[in-house]
């Protein structure tokens, strides 16, 4: 494989547990380009670019983009793949693609943080507590905390802007020289690009009105799940993948489904540990979820299977910083009503689902095996 540009230089990863290290390399190379022309505004703006390289590199499990190459690698592995005259797909826009996802995840992360009022992220402050800190520090003139939401909002729309450039293979004001999408594929993966991000910002607005308005149906929190996790977090990455292989409808149906189902499971798991989840391992603090007043399943089940008495000392526990004790009672009322075992049923069906519909998709063997264990952690995993 042979480029102009280092991004079209990386090699196809041998394996799923290869691709978070070959898109953090894109990344780190898109920064690279990217921060320069920022700084060269002003050295501010070049601040807050390095702000959100350090962020977006911090960590982070880099599931979407592995995603949506085990998406990739389901098209280029599927049975009588169709492909057009001179449609050879690249392995470096799968990578590319990976990396802009992590961009918009970036964006998504700092403003979650703004909106849920969260002071840490993986172990270290928010952007826009970090930012706070900076103008108390320098004892500049104005609100510090108003001051670091607004820096924090700018940086977030930097990554989002930046998602879109790397994804269409942009550079910074100038075209990758071999890095731009083909014709049919890029109008292909574009509708589904837009798709995504409509999906996660709607998903996000449903987000914070049913809290507003306190709507505690189950329903309700899983129209939320469908759009801003289920859809942008599995089923639109892997639908991604295998469109810029040129895989099949069927197969691009397929895998929606699983997306689905897989997105789901990832949810609910997400919100028992965003109350039972060990802050070592989240990197997030205990119970943030019942602090941040989140009307998640778990709590639109919990107080859908309480009673009356049990349903409104939860009620009372929701949306407040609580006490240590507090915290235990909230456990333990959501454990004795039964909705812990709840969703861990849910759960279970729905990688079991999952699992039935990637065993009979028509990709090689060792694809299949690789899908189906990412599938599997997603549900199950404890951070």
């Amino acid at each position: 494989m042979t480029s102009a540009h280092p991004v079209d230089r990386f090699e196809a990863p041998a394996g799923l547990n290869e691709v978070p290290a070959a898109v953090g390399s894109v990344l780190d190379d898109f920064f690279g380009r990217a921060i320069p022309h920022a700084a060269a505004i002003d050295p501010v703006v070049g601040d807050s670019a390095t702000m959100l390289r350090e962020f977006t590199m911090n960590g982070g499990k880099r599931i979407r983009p592995t995603l949506l190459y085990a998406g990739w690698c389901c098209g280029m592995s599927e049975s009588g793949r169709p492909t057009a005259p001179g449609d050879t797909a690249d392995p470096a826009e799968a990578l590319r693609a990976g990396a802009a996802i992590e961009l918009i995840q970036a964006c998504a992360l700092i403003h979650d943080d703004i909106i849920d009022r969260s002071d840490t992220r993986r172990g270290r402050p928010t952007i826009h507590r970090d930012i706070e800190s900076t103008h108390t520090g320098a004892g500049w003139s104005g609100d510090a905390a108003a001051f670091g939401v607004a820096g924090a909002i700018l940086i977030g729309d930097l990554a989002l802007s930046w998602a879109d450039d790397l994804f269409h293979g942009v550079g910074v004001a100038e075209e990758l020289p071999a890095g731009t999408l083909r014709r049919g594929v890029a109008r292909r993966a574009g509708a589904v690009w837009a798709a995504m991000r409509t999906e996660v910002l709607g998903g996000q607005i449903l987000d914070i009105v049913n809290e507003s308005r306190g709507n505690e149906s189950v329903s309700a929190a899983y129209r939320v799940m469908e759009f801003k996790t289920a859809a942008y977090t599995v089923a639109r990455p892997l639908e991604l993948g295998a469109t810029l292989a040129s895989g099949s409808p069927g197969l691009i149906d397929a895998l929606r489904s699983i997306g689905h189902d897989l997105g789901i499971a990832f949810q609910l798991r997400d919100d028992l540990l965003g109350v039972f989840g060990d802050p070592e391992q989240t990197g997030k603090p205990s119970g943030d979820d019942l602090v941040a007043g989140k009307r998640t399943a778990l709590i639109a089940i919990g107080l859908n299977r309480a009673g009356a008495t049990a349903g409104g000392e939860l009620r009372g526990l929701i949306g407040r910083q609580l006490s240590p004790d507090e915290l235990d009672r909230a456990r333990s009322i959501l454990i004795d009503v039964g909705a812990v075992a709840d969703m861990e049923q849910r759960i279970d069906h729905l990688d079991e689902r999952a699992q039935a519909t990637v065993g009979a998709l028509d990709v090689d063997s060792s694809v299949r095996s690789e899908l189906s264990a990412l599938g599997h952690r997603l549900g199950h995993r404890q951070k």
